[in-house]
């Protein structure tokens, strides 16, 4: 024991020394978890709580364009600035200045006589349907759909998602001004009235409810904020980019000849070995407290929303611990098949960063191509993602993890043999 207690303090007086491996293993993921989860936490207000600035060209200030209007700013998504001035001799740039001028992300164009080709495009379908019941007569001359003469301008740093959604808004605010007018034309006829507002609310404002809800194993149904996703994730990251502290201090034992002393000395070098995982595995442990600890108490404090812990504690200590082996595993594996440090931190490195991606740490899993999504089982990292997710997102228990346990388990087990036997060819043990 005293001989494991001495090779232990011995590690940790090399970490010690070891300052861009602490920075890489600390200072690192703190900095990649402030910052993504700012960027995030941001896009989620875009998208949730911002509106949209939307430039209303309108050339028509008839009727049917001034009920649009209406409708855009019912919707919520548009913060709608009229510009009653651009005419349709204006070319794109001069649009385009109107747009920046008022820093606006997408313009739409009403041009003169858009009431007047609603009005007939509704008479005519309303005509149709009225003669395919029996009750019309003469079906209206047709009238080109005047949704394709609508010209919508998007500012390039508009994304092609956010594109779709404004589109989406556009056609339903469109659409509801076109089935009033088809409404009230077929009340009139069947009732030689206008319709009343009451009736016209119930007919075009009864829809089905969406109940909208989250699914946790608790039953919570509470919706993850963005630490929830990103603390956990480049918490994981943090761990394995241990590789470069961890393997590098065995290249540099290796060449400089610690491993033939410590094979003359009682113990030999399997005690080393146990104990540089046992001082990592702290540090790992060190590194969940630390990053965790800033997201539930730093964060709150910086305008972002608080990270929140499990309730199931244990579950949670068992995750880290495993997580916390496997990395320590693969940086392991990685030293012993070094010959250099250079080979063990540019390896480790890149290797890294491409199993995050392929792990969901950087892409969500969800989001890749189907050609590399078979790819995300051999990356340990989405284990060990897919765990932690599991408890911060789902509300699991322990009972829960294995699915996601078994293989980080397995994975560990596969690098430490491969650590063992490679060390057995260099008769290092």
């Amino acid at each position: 024991m005293k001989k494991l207690l001495a090779s232990i303090v011995k590690d940790f007086r090399l970490l010690l020394r070891d300052k861009v491996g602490l920075i890489l293993m600390f200072a690192m993921p703190i900095l990649l978890v402030l910052v993504i989860t700012s960027l995030q936490n941001n896009t989620f207000k875009i998208v949730n709580d911002h509106q949209v600035p939307l430039v209303f060209f309108n050339q028509d200030g008839e009727e049917v364009s001034l009920e649009l209007e209406r409708a855009l700013r019912e919707v919520g998504m548009f913060d709608l600035i009229v510009d009653s001035k651009s005419s349709k001799s204006s070319n794109v740039s001069d649009i385009s200045n109107t747009m920046s001028g008022h820093d606006a992300l997408v313009g739409l164009y009403i041009p003169k006589g858009f009431s007047d080709r609603i009005t007939q495009n509704a008479e005519q379908l309303t005509s149709q349907a009225l003669k395919d019941l029996g009750v019309g007569g003469e079906v209206a001359s047709f009238s080109e759909n005047a949704l394709s003469d609508l010209d919508v301008y998007y500012s390039p740093v508009l994304q092609e998602s956010y594109r779709m959604a404004v589109e989406g808004a556009l056609r339903s605010s469109l659409q509801v001004i076109q089935s009033r007018k088809m409404l009230n034309l077929i009340y009139q006829a069947l009732n030689e009235s206008e319709m009343p507002e009451e009736v016209e609310q119930d007919l075009l404002h009864n829809e089905i409810v969406l109940n909208s809800q989250t699914v946790t194993n608790d039953g919570s149904g509470k919706i993850p904020n963005a630490p929830q996703h990103n603390v956990p994730a480049w918490t994981i990251f943090a761990m394995f980019f241990m590789v470069t502290s961890l393997g590098s201090s065995l290249v540099r034992e290796k060449l400089n000849g610690s491993f033939i002393r410590l094979k003359t000395m009682p113990g030999g070098y399997l005690a080393g070995i146990f104990s540089k995982q046992l001082v990592y595995l702290t540090v790992a442990l060190a590194q969940v407290v630390v990053i965790f600890s800033i997201g539930a108490w730093i964060f709150p404090h910086i305008g972002l929303p608080a990270l929140e812990l499990p309730s199931d504690l244990l579950a949670l200590f068992v995750v880290s611990v495993v997580s916390g082996l496997c990395a320590i595993s693969y940086a392991l594996c990685l030293g012993v098949y070094s010959n250099t440090e250079e080979q063990t931190n540019g390896f480790g490195a890149v290797s890294i960063v491409i199993l995050a991606a392929l792990g969901g740490i950087l892409v969500p899993s969800f989001a890749m191509p189907e050609s590399f999504r078979i790819f995300t089982a051999i990356s340990p990292l989405h284990w060990c993602l897919e765990a932690y997710y599991e408890l911060f997102l789902a509300s699991g228990k322990l009972a829960d993890l294995w699915p996601s346990l078994w293989p980080i388990l397995a994975i560990t087990l596969f690098l430490q043999v491969l650590a063992f036997v490679g060390l057995k060819r260099k008769n290092l043990i």
